[in-house]
């Protein structure tokens, strides 16, 4: 125990000095073998609080239906492209991963769907296509059936509704406050996408937003799983929407410098783990997952993809926009979503990285990474934001439903733009090219600015 702290750099106080007492080695072995009974990775067996995917939905740049989305996503292709939203021509960053012909048809109707935000869209959408995927669409006989009291909704956001809140102080400056829409407050703030989802499908359940940046749908699937684990719901709706490709959005991260400026060869600018990454590029969408209790999937024969097992949060407590140099709050965070889940190191063998092709960024992950697991060999690695960006709140959201098809189809994305890799990433990135691979286990890691990390497990169901 002393020498696992101190691998993570925790002071390890010496055991305090009792009185002797004569040796009864029969018991003590005894005590030994308890101890090391109990510090065995045990996973959940109680169908009640074991948790499991019975339905995945999302909006992407490869469109709204999650099969077609990773198809793409295996093929290799990039979704990254000029921005043509609107006049980008004086920005050092001219392109991102924006998404083109949406359409909220048959989900929204056409009065609010001009009203509301892209970020409440998306979220609306992603989450009515996951409940239809999981049976549960709104008028089906699945939904008539359930307990609305139990159902909830966690879809977070990290930067909310974006375009309206620009409107509105565009409108401020220019027109004064009478011209301010009624609607900016209630769609700029970043529970109503949840609020609106649940308004529209009936469900009374636990509903809030949580707003952690970039790892925010990571910490939505590990809250929403906790209240099911709790006995506080049945199902949960749970991921991340975002829309910021926008001036104020693409200007203010131009600002934190935080993006790729390769604005002759946009497809190839997203680059996780090479030497000539030179930031990251926005992306935007929704990507939900349906979590319910194995217990109550059960009942209703629901089709169960993919099982969660457990995650983790935290904070590196050190910078606004830097990782931390020794790791330690993703490694620990990594460390605790297995013990959430009771699950070895050794079992894990795909990780879905955060990877968003910055400098300091893809590094320092890497090195926590090896902290935990130290045969890099059994690990395939690969990054989502390589095709489609980084969509900030949602990536976890859209990484995870790519983690969960890994487990399903047996196939594994390639991490596209390999040219010249870090040396130090001696795992398979599954570079360039798809891989069949056999998923155990495998975790999706999220960071977000501020130091939040988030972790969460998911594997093949076995009954």
């Amino acid at each position: 125990m002393q020498a696992h702290a101190h691998t993570l750099g925790l002071r390890v106080s010496p055991p305090p000095s009792f009185p002797r007492r004569r040796a009864r080695p029969r018991q003590r072995a005894v005590r030994a073998a308890a101890v090391s009974t109990s510090l065995a990775p045990r996973r959940e067996t109680d169908p009640k609080k074991r948790v499991v995917i019975t339905g995945m939905g999302l909006v992407s740049v490869f469109g709204n239906e999650v099969d077609a989305f990773y198809d793409r996503l295996l093929d290799g292709e990039s979704g990254v492209g000029p921005i043509d939203r609107f006049d980008a021509g004086s920005f050092p960053t001219r392109f991102a991963g924006q998404i083109r012909g949406f359409s909220s048809e048959g989900y929204i109707d056409g009065k609010n769907d001009r009203r509301l935000d892209d970020c409440l869209r998306y979220c609306i959408v992603s989450g009515k296509k996951a409940l239809e995927n999981a049976g549960l669409g709104k008028g089906s006989d699945g939904h008539s059936k359930l307990d609305t009291v139990r159902a909830g909704v966690l879809v977070g956001t990290g930067m909310g509704g974006l375009r309206v809140f620009s409107d509105g102080v565009q409108s401020l400056i220019e027109k004064g406050y009478r011209k301010i829409s009624p609607f900016f407050i209630p769609y700029a703030i970043t529970n109503m996408g949840s609020a609106l989802l649940a308004m529209d499908v009936g469900f009374m359940g636990p509903n809030y937003s949580i707003s952690t940046a970039c790892a925010t749908s990571n910490y939505c699937f590990y809250a929403a799983a906790n209240h099911i684990r709790r006995g506080e719901a049945d199902v949960v709706i749970a991921g991340g929407t975002e829309a910021a490709i926008i001036p104020i959005g693409l200007g203010g991260f131009v600002a934190c410098r935080a993006l790729s400026q390769r604005n002759d060869d946009p497809k190839t600018a997203s680059r996780p783990w090479d030497k000539e990454r030179d930031g990251f590029v926005m992306g935007e969408g929704a990507g939900v997952l349906v979590m319910e209790s194995l217990e109550h999937a059960m009942k209703r024969d629901a089709p169960i993809i993919a099982e969660y097992l457990g995650g983790a949060v935290n904070c590196d407590a050190y910078h606004m926009t830097d990782p931390r140099s020794d790791g330690l709050g993703v490694s620990s965070c990594i460390m605790k979503s297995l013990e959430d889940a009771g699950v070895a190191p050794e079992e894990v063998n795909f990780i879905n990285a955060h990877a968003t092709s910055t400098l300091a960024g893809d590094l320092a992950e890497v090195r926590a990474i090896k902290q935990v697991f130290k045969n890099p060999s059994d690990i395939k690695i690969n990054s989502t934001k390589s095709m489609i960006g980084h969509c900030l709140g949602a990536a976890g959201g859209l990484e995870a439903i790519a983690t969960v098809k890994a487990i399903t189809t047996g196939w594994v994305h390639p991490t596209i733009n390999q040219f010249n890799p870090e040396p130090e990433v001696d795992f398979d990135t599954v570079a360039n090219e798809k891989k069949q691979h056999e998923v155990n286990v495998a975790i999706s890691n999220s960071f977000g600015f501020g130091g939040h990390n988030s972790v969460v497990v998911f594997a093949p169901f076995k009954p």
